[in-house]
């Protein structure tokens, strides 16, 4: 059973070949393939990527939803990893994923801690061991074993935000869904930006307008009101 990885980015020329240089360096010859899916960059992504030797496709159409179905369609293994492009799995990420299949799981997630000591941040990532849907999101990366994802339609390309919840709230209706209690690290860049509280801020109220029923392009202009993000 082989995996094929799957990285959405936008504008991450200077983080993105020590992410793939790790995932491939700890692939233990159980990857089908790296696929880097592109939104249309400004910066050198996109050089950088086919230099060091990678697959960069470009998608028509910008939104990590769209760039993540396009990696699938161009994938050839029996299990699906997406991984957003500031998060760094576990060295043992293949053996999680395998052993996780093997226990009867049809996809799951990783706990997460930042690229920080800061006391609060490390607050918000205990909570990511908890199996509740606030407690997820795509920092966490998302394994999926191929059918299933094909049987739920894979990610909605109308989505611009929220979209992986929105996958995850679709396979824990239908399958089992892994925390693995380990960890991936995810980049603090967002918190550095823009101040902690901001950011919680941020997230809580589009979490709610989600729930409550809001449109996308409501919740994206909302969000982005709130704090600096560069990638919306």
């Amino acid at each position: 059973m082989k995996i094929s990885i799957i990285i959405p980015t936008y504008n991450e020329e200077s983080k993105i070949v020590k992410q793939l240089t790790h995932i491939k360096n700890h692939s233990e010859n159980r990857i089908a393939e790296i696929i880097v899916v592109d939104g249309g960059s400004s910066d050198r992504t996109l050089q950088v990527v086919r230099k060091a030797g990678f697959t960069c496709l470009i998608s028509e159409k910008k939104g990590r939803a769209a760039q993540m179905n396009l990696g699938y369609e161009h994938s050839t293994g029996d299990l699906l990893y997406f991984v957003h492009a500031d998060s760094l799995p576990p060295e043992s990420y293949t053996d999680d994923i395998l052993n996780a299949i093997e226990e009867g799981y049809q996809a799951g997630c990783y706990r997460f801690r930042f690229d920080s000591e800061r006391l609060l941040l490390r607050i918000n990532s205990y909570f990511t061991r908890f199996n509740r849907i606030m407690c997820r999101g795509g920092d966490q990366t998302l394994f999926i074993t191929r059918s299933l994802f094909e049987n739920l339609g894979g990610f909605h390309e109308d989505f611009i935000i929220m979209e992986d919840y929105d996958l995850i709230q679709k396979i824990q209706k239908s399958a089992a869904f892994k925390i693995i209690p380990k960890e991936v690290v995810v980049s603090a860049r967002k918190y550095e930006k823009n101040s902690y509280l901001r950011v919680n801020l941020a997230n809580l109220v589009v979490f709610m307008m989600y729930f409550g029923g809001a449109g996308q392009q409501r919740m994206r202009n909302i969000y982005t009101r709130l704090i600096h993000h560069p990638k919306l």
